[in-house]
């Protein structure tokens, strides 16, 4: 039996297709949630999670970050990226025009929201906690409804598809990452994530953290911040930069920041995907 892989389902979802493109000889676990996703990892349920982190139309996904950053067990071990492909689907014999409702993830609805105002203008936009609840949702709605979803969970639930490829832009992709208790070791070809925080604000703090990363010739992939939650105002910074934590000159770089700073967490060193 393989090993034990959580993921943020139900079974359909394009997290449970890049789960099966990571390992498809896994068992796979669905969970509800992000955050169940993280405790099944944290807490020894599975070996590893598989969840989305980061959409190229839509930005990061917010859960996954707040869990990283505050729940302590986890890591990230891998990364997938996997080409996101969007369908519109309905209950056999419905009629577009008749359409009251559509539901979705929010993500997912955001990634065609192009469509949707063109073509559904009169539509209500219902959240769903995920594309394939999207597709429950729907089916189970007293007015006539449509669900953005991936074809499978049309198979999955007999719905039938009515439009496809309905993202707003044809190099939609998704990030998702593999949690595990511990992060990766080195292949040569890695890429580091980090969370960090100050107690107090001042200026070129930004500027001064970044610096050590410059000053040691690292590539940084991705910054952005999100709230403490604590303070109105007060951010934790995220940062992706290439290397290993352990390669010397990424070490000395995050040394130099934990002198800056009065919060500094890794939350992984893992392999690039595709490098």
């Amino acid at each position: 039996m393989g090993k034990r892989i959580a993921f943020f389902g139900p079974a359909g979802t394009y997290t449970e297709e890049a789960a099966l493109r990571y390992d498809s000889g896994a068992e796979l676990q669905a969970f509800p949630t992000i955050a169940a996703v993280g405790h099944a990892v944290s807490s020894g349920i599975t070996e590893e999670g598989v969840v989305p982190i980061e959409n190229s139309l839509e930005g990061s996904v917010t859960y996954t970050l707040d869990l990283l950053i505050s729940q302590s067990g986890l890591a990230i071990w891998q990364e997938i990226v996997l080409p996101i492909d969007h369908y519109l689907m309905a209950k056999p014999g419905a009629r577009t025009e008749d359409v009251q409702v559509i539901y979705s993830h929010p993500q997912a609805l955001g990634q065609c929201r192009k469509f949707l105002e063109r073509c559904f203008p009169q539509a209500q936009q219902m959240a769903s906690l995920s594309t394939v609840a999207a597709v429950l949702d729907m089916k189970a709605s007293a007015v006539p409804a449509a669900a953005i979803a991936p074809r499978r969970a049309a198979e999955l639930h007999g719905a039938a598809i009515i439009a496809q490829s309905i993202q707003d832009y044809p190099n939609n992709v998704t990030r998702f990452v593999v949690l595990a208790r511990t992060d990766h070791e080195p292949t040569g070809r890695d890429k580091t994530s980090i969370c960090f925080s100050y107690d107090q604000d001042a200026p070129s703090l930004l500027f001064r953290a970044l610096g050590e990363f410059a000053r040691m010739g690292i590539n940084l992939a991705k910054v952005e911040s999100r709230p403490t939650k604590e303070v109105l105002g007060r951010y934790i910074f995220l940062i992706d930069c290439e290397g290993h934590r352990s390669d010397p000159n990424v070490a000395e770089a995050l040394a130099g920041l934990q002198r800056q700073v009065s919060m500094l967490k890794v939350l992984g060193s893992y392999p690039r995907w595709g490098a």
